[in-house]
């Protein structure tokens, strides 16, 4: 298998070089400053995009980048959503999809879906965005739709972070931004999310766009007028 000899060269040559962080990591534990949200596609390596080292990212992948709404019921993304922000204490999360993406795909060839009913049922959280996408881009080719899908859906998942009790408490202290990525498989390139709903290319000589800044959120207070 090609994974067992990935693993005897990891052994044999990586990790020997980093071996001083991996001994700070056991003893010290993990800080990660962000969490990814990020799909399951095999295309897709948040670390290797990111150039993040062991230790400075938080991932959790899933078929479309989902973060369904907050439910008190266990699962498994909003357990890792909830443990990045109260546990861990991160400053940012990361929602990225990506080109080509087989779970947005799907919307277009639901009949694709009928022999897999658990990714039929999961996809459900991004139905927002497809309908979205069916009542304003009706006039795009089905390529677009679906690149106009794979954005939309971001920014969906986006809306439901907030409603995580967490995520909000954190995002009201000021203390949480939140991020909407979309990757380019093929070039490579990272497109951002700004607070204008738009995609934006990300360069080094630009600001990273945000999609949602910290900002400390002032406590409200109801005015009762004297009657």
């Amino acid at each position: 298998m090609d994974i067992i000899n990935g693993v005897s060269r990891f052994q044999s040559t990586v990790f020997p070089g980093q071996q001083d962080l991996f001994r700070k990591l056991a003893q010290d534990g993990q800080r990660p400053r962000t969490l990814m949200i990020s799909c399951a596609d095999s295309r897709v390596v948040p670390e290797l995009i990111t150039q993040s080292a062991p230790g400075e990212l938080f991932v959790c992948r899933n078929a479309g980048n989902i973060v369904p709404p907050f439910a008190m019921k266990n699962g498994g993304v909003s357990s890792a959503v909830e443990y990045a922000v109260v546990a861990l204490e991160v400053s940012d999360i990361v929602v990225c999809g990506h080109s080509d993406c087989g779970a947005m795909k799907a919307f277009f060839n639901p009949e694709a879906l009928e022999t897999m009913p658990n990714v039929k049922s999961w996809l459900a959280h991004s139905e927002p965005a497809f309908e979205v996408v069916k009542s304003c881009c009706g006039h795009m080719n089905e390529a677009e739709q679906i690149q106009a899908l794979v954005l939309e859906n971001v920014s969906i998942q986006l809306l439901h972070l907030q409603n995580h009790p967490s995520v909000a408490a954190r995002m009201a202290q000021g203390k949480l931004a939140l991020h909407g990525w979309f990757f380019d498989i093929e070039s490579g390139e990272i497109r951002a999310q700004g607070p204008d709903g738009v995609f934006h290319t990300v360069s080094n000589d630009k600001p990273l766009p945000v999609a949602i800044p910290a900002s400390r959120r002032v406590a409200r207070s109801l005015a009762v007028e004297a009657a």
